[in-house]
C-alpha cells in the first residue's frame, strides 16, 4: 500500500514558489498576453503555477499556457458587475486559495484585483501570502459616466490596502496611483511590457495579404481588398475603450476627400461592440472600404499585410499590439494615451494624435500615406526603440523578484 501524502507536509518540503494567477477573462487580450509571456518564461523547477480564469467561453489563453501550469476555470468570475455572481466568485476564490495554498496571489484586471485581494484578506490559510495586483490601465479611466469612474477609483483606493504590491505598466497610471492615494501595503511599481521581436514569426507582406483575404467573410471577398492601394490596419478587441468608431469616422472623412491613393481598412478582432461598428460602417456606406476580419489566432503574424498600423484607443495601459506592429517594422499612428507616448515620439518614430479626434486621425493617415520615405523611417526608428527599451527578459526579471 502506498503511503498517503500529507498536503501540508508536501508544501512545506517543496522548494518551489507556488503562485496562483487570477484573471477575469480567458478571452485573449492585453492582460492574457502578459500572462502568456510571463508564464512561458518562468522556470518550472523554481515555480509551481496555477491560473484561474472566468467561464470558458474562449480557451485561447489555456492553449498558450506551458505544460505544468494548472488551469482552473471559475464558474462565477466575470467582467461585468453582478452582486450574486461577485459574492459567489469571492467564496469560490477563497476555496481555491485554501486548496492550492499559494505563496503568491497574482491578480490581473480590476474585478479580479478587488475580489481576489478580498478573498486573500479573508483567508487564514497562509499568513505569509503575498498579494500582487497588476493593472493594464486603471478602470476609472474608461469612457463611462463620471460618477461610475469615481466609484471605481474609490474601490481601487479601498482595496489597495489588501495588496502588497501594485504593478502598473505606464508612467501615467503610476502618477495617478500617487495622485489618488492608491497605496498598497508595500509599493507601487512600474514595469513596462516587454517583447522579443526575434521570436515573432511574421508572414511576409504578400503571403499575409493573401491569408488575410482568405479569412474574410464571404460577403467581403472582392478584388478591392488585394488591389485597393494602401491597407491601413489594426488589431483590437471590440470595446469602447479601443476608439474604433473614431477610426471608422476618419475613413468617412477620407472618403469625402479627393485622395490620390485609395485606402482600405482592415480591423482584426471581435467583441461586444461588433454590431454597433457594423451599423456605423453600413450607415456611412463604407462596406467596400472597411473589412472586419474577426478574431484570428496569432493575429500578429498578419501585421505585414498593413502599410500603416493605427491604434485609435481612448484608453490604454501598455498596448501589446503596438509592440508587435513596431516589431514587424510597420509605421504607426496612435493616440497619446497610456504608455503610448513612452513608446512613440511624435514625428520621430511615429505619429501621435489626441484621442476622440477623427479629423486628426484622417489627417495623420493622409500625411503618412503620401510619404513612403517617412513610413520607412518611422518603421525603422520604432523597431529600434522597442529593441532597446522594451525587452522581454527585463520585464520577466522584474516580475520574478516580486514572486
Amino acid at each position: 500500500m502506498e503511503d498517503k501524502i500529507n498536503p501540508k507536509e508536501h508544501i512545506k518540503n517543496n522548494p518551489k514558489r507556488r503562485v496562483l494567477f487570477v484573471i477575469t477573462q480567458a478571452e485573449f487580450g492585453g492582460a492574457q498576453k502578459f500572462l502568456s509571456q510571463l508564464l512561458n518564461n518562468l522556470e518550472p523547477e523554481k515555480f509551481e503555477c496555477a491560473i484561474v480564469t472566468g467561464p470558458e467561453k474562449n480557451k485561447e489563453i489555456k492553449n498558450l499556457l506551458p505544460l505544468g501550469v494548472k488551469y482552473i476555470p471559475s464558474r462565477h468570475l466575470q467582467r461585468n458587475p453582478g452582486f450574486f455572481s461577485d459574492i459567489a466568485s469571492l467564496f469560490e476564490l477563497k476555496k481555491i486559495i485554501k486548496e492550492f495554498r499559494p505563496d503568491t496571489l497574482f491578480l490581473n484586471s480590476s474585478k479580479a484585483g478587488f475580489i481576489g485581494s478580498l478573498a486573500a484578506k479573508l483567508s487564514t490559510v497562509n499568513c505569509q501570502l503575498s498579494t500582487i495586483y497588476r493593472i493594464g490601465g486603471w478602470a476609472f479611466n474608461d469612457p463611462r459616466s463620471w460618477w461610475k469612474n469615481i466609484l471605481y477609483r474609490l474601490l481601487e483606493k479601498i482595496s489597495a490596502s489588501w495588496k502588497d504590491y501594485i504593478i502598473v505598466n505606464n508612467r501615467h497610471d503610476y502618477e495617478q496611483a500617487i495622485k489618488y492615494g492608491i497605496k498598497p501595503r508595500k509599493e507601487v511599481i512600474l514595469v513596462y511590457n516587454g517583447i522579443d521581436p526575434y521570436k515573432l514569426e511574421f508572414f511576409d507582406k504578400d503571403e499575409a495579404k493573401i491569408r488575410l483575404y482568405e479569412l474574410l467573410p464571404l460577403s467581403q471577398k472582392h478584388a478591392g481588398f488585394l488591389h485597393g492601394g494602401l491597407i491601413i490596419g489594426t488589431i483590437a478587441n471590440f470595446y469602447k475603450t479601443k476608439g474604433l468608431e473614431y477610426l471608422i469616422e476618419a475613413f468617412k472623412i477620407l472618403a469625402n476627400t479627393l485622395n490620390l491613393i485609395p485606402y482600405t481598412l482592415v480591423i482584426i478582432g471581435d467583441g461586444p461592440e461588433r454590431e454597433n461598428l457594423q451599423l456605423q460602417i453600413a450607415n456611412k456606406q463604407l462596406q467596400n472600404t472597411i473589412f472586419l476580419a474577426g478574431r484570428i489566432p496569432d493575429a500578429y503574424k498578419y501585421l505585414r499585410a498593413f502599410d500603416i498600423f493605427v491604434l485609435p484607443s481612448v484608453k490604454e495601459g501598455f498596448p501589446w499590439a503596438l509592440l508587435e506592429a513596431t516589431s514587424a517594422k510597420i509605421p504607426v499612428i496612435a493616440t497619446a494615451v497610456g504608455a503610448v507616448p513612452e513608446i512613440l515620439e511624435h514625428e520621430k518614430n511615429g505619429l501621435l494624435i489626441p484621442p476622440h479626434d477623427s479629423q486628426a486621425l484622417a489627417n495623420a493617415i493622409t500625411h503618412l500615406a503620401e510619404n513612403e520615405s517617412l513610413r520607412r523611417e518611422f518603421a525603422i526608428q520604432a523597431h529600434q526603440t522597442v529593441l532597446h527599451n522594451f525587452d522581454l527578459r527585463k520585464m520577466v526579471e522584474q516580475i520574478k523578484k516580486l514572486l
